[in-house]
């Protein structure tokens, strides 16, 4: 299974926002710039983030964006789920539907694969992800 680039944006924005001291309150350029991803994207994903209230994204001055306490204790699987959504692997039912549908066991078997995939991240939160020896090197990504 591949994650697509906005999750990976998603989760590295996140553990960026793990290890940052709070009162700072980074801006999307400043985290964008630290994980080496270009803004516009970034700021789609902070949206996203924003929307299902991983991140607190304030505009103007003291503003910036900080890690909820939802974004920071959550289970990564289910963030991932979130932001993956719940599509099979391959999409049998496509613009050409595939001839083995009827009688196919790759698709459960995919799905099951699916399943365990993110059954492994749902014990890991983002405090997980960001102890040693990720969280020196996520601070010394040159962000204040």
């Amino acid at each position: 299974m591949r994650l697509t680039k906005s999750t990976d944006i998603a989760l590295r924005i996140v553990m960026r926002l793990a290890v940052v001291d709070v009162r700072t309150n980074p801006t999307t350029r400043e985290v964008a710039d630290a994980m080496a991803v270009q803004y516009t994207h970034a700021a789609k994903v902070v949206a996203r983030l924003q929307h299902l209230g991983v991140v607190e994204a304030r505009r103007g001055r003291g503003g910036g964006l900080a890690l909820t306490e939802a974004g920071r204790s959550g289970s990564i699987g289910h963030l991932v789920r979130e932001l993956e959504g719940n599509g099979d692997v391959v999409d049998c039912e496509g613009e050409v539907p595939c001839p083995l549908s009827s009688a196919c066991r790759l698709r459960r078997a995919l799905r099951q694969a699916q399943e365990a995939f993110y059954a492994s991240l749902d014990p890991l939160s983002v405090d997980d992800l960001v102890a040693q020896p990720t969280g020196p090197v996520l601070l010394s990504l040159g962000l204040r």
